[in-house]
């Protein structure tokens, strides 16, 4: 069967990039330079000093939005005792650990509404160059971005990462939600002051419907999962991050000790920002796989078929329902799609069964929990090392055979850390 075939018939595949290119790093990818990335990084850098004052469970870090790179031995141990050895070294990036959102969006969220702030403290005059951004968290600044709204669509934690950093900084914050989004998610925002706009349809829907609503308005700002550069970037700034972990760790990332991701994917905003971001620091290094729903496979669907957002997992008869709200896209972005054409190493599909599988062994073998669209990585994870399968295709054609047992693999963990279960 061919790639579309499998999807439509909901099968778990792994789907191999044909177009991967070898990359240098610092190279230009498309006209996006590692300059972009390290601009999103200086911003969030500078304002340490208000994430600081205006979330304080920052504060003990000095306002860095950061999670733990945990290495999962009992997680790894488990899989090879259920037949899916795993050769390296293991470890879960905590993104459901992430401060503000608990989610990976936290970092490009963020980056976008504190660049709008930004700009529009400056545009006013009242930040200048220099300036202790401490500052922000004031009257003043409450009083001019409580003259803008910021609007967003989304099936749940873009929108708290959007809507609960808006929120304090005192913008009017509408998030367009799926019909697929958590109730404790809607309850969280509107706890904030956030107003949540309910759809009885898919993602695609609320963003259209967020996108036209803040179009109408001179005075709103509309964050586009779906094309915005500066949620992105914002995303790339987890490679900076993650890269200085390592280095504490004393693990290399080189030709003989090749690193995998295995990222969690919805509209592919944030797995793609990551990847650009590790091409930049490591290029041919690092190997990133994307994990999606088999109900839900839009990037997959758009790469495979090469019509990246010019179709949708509707139009192959799925619904795109899954116990993996996070990843409930129908419809991949066109920024990142464009982007992952020379990046990405592929991607797989996983069944909600598996999914809920693994939510439970990572609970029960290193007491840690994810939402079952954070837990998508580590069916990669299991199948890497597997016989006769299109893993071992990608790994004998690029000839890292040998350096499995020196490698480093990392499972994203994207979400779930505001509602322990």
């Amino acid at each position: 069967m061919d790639v579309i075939d499998c999807l439509k018939a909901r099968q778990e595949l792994v789907w191999l990039n044909p177009d991967l290119e070898s990359v240098r790093p610092a190279a230009p990818v498309r006209g996006y330079k590692y300059f972009h990335m390290k601009a999103a990084q200086m911003r969030l850098m500078r304002f340490l000093p208000y994430i600081a004052k205006a979330f304080p469970e920052t504060a003990a870090k000095k306002g860095v939005i950061e999670s733990p790179l945990l290495p999962i031995p009992a997680m790894q141990e488990m899989l090879a005792k259920q037949g899916c050895p795993v050769q390296g070294k293991v470890f879960l990036k905590d993104d459901a650990r992430l401060p503000i959102a608990g989610s990976v969006k936290a970092r490009g969220g963020v980056h976008e509404v504190l660049k709008i702030a930004e700009q529009l403290g400056q545009k006013a005059g009242l930040l200048m160059p220099g300036d202790d951004y401490g500052k922000i968290d004031s009257e003043a600044f409450r009083d001019l971005y409580s003259q803008y709204t910021i609007q967003v669509g989304s099936t749940g934690n873009l929108g708290i990462s959007i809507g609960r950093t808006a929120a304090r900084l005192g913008f009017r914050t509408i998030v367009h939600m799926s019909s697929d989004a958590k109730q404790w998610k809607k309850d969280l925002l509107r706890s904030e002051g956030v107003i949540v706009r309910e759809y009885e349809g898919d993602y695609s829907q609320a963003v259209a419907a967020g996108r036209t609503a803040s179009a109408a308005d001179e005075m709103s700002f509309f964050v586009d999962d779906e094309n915005s550069e500066d949620l992105f970037f914002g995303y790339a700034t987890a490679a900076m991050r993650v890269s200085v972990q390592l280095r504490k760790l004393g693990i290399p990332v080189d030709k003989n000790h090749p690193l995998f991701l295995y990222l969690p994917c919805g509209v592919g905003g944030a797995p793609g920002g990551i990847t650009f971001g590790f091409k930049e620091l490591f290029g041919d290094s690092v190997h990133c796989f994307f994990a999606e729903p088999v109900e839900a496979p839009c990037f997959t669907l758009g790469m495979a078929g090469g019509s990246y957002q010019d179709i949708c997992v509707q139009d192959i008869g799925l619904t795109g329902k899954t116990v993996a709200d996070g990843l409930a896209v129908g419809r991949p972005s066109a920024l990142a799609c464009r982007l992952m054409v020379p990046l990405m190493s592929g991607s797989f599909t996983v069944t909600d069964e598996h999914l809920l599988a693994y939510q439970k062994m990572l609970k029960d073998s290193e007491n840690i929990y994810l939402e079952p669209s954070a837990c998508a990585g580590f069916h990669g994870l299991a199948g890497v090392e597997g016989p006769g399968t299109a893993w071992e295709t990608y790994i004998q054609s690029h000839g890292l055979k040998e350096q499995l047992a020196r490698a480093v693999h990392i499972v994203w963990g994207t979400g779930g850390g505001l509602h322990e279960e």
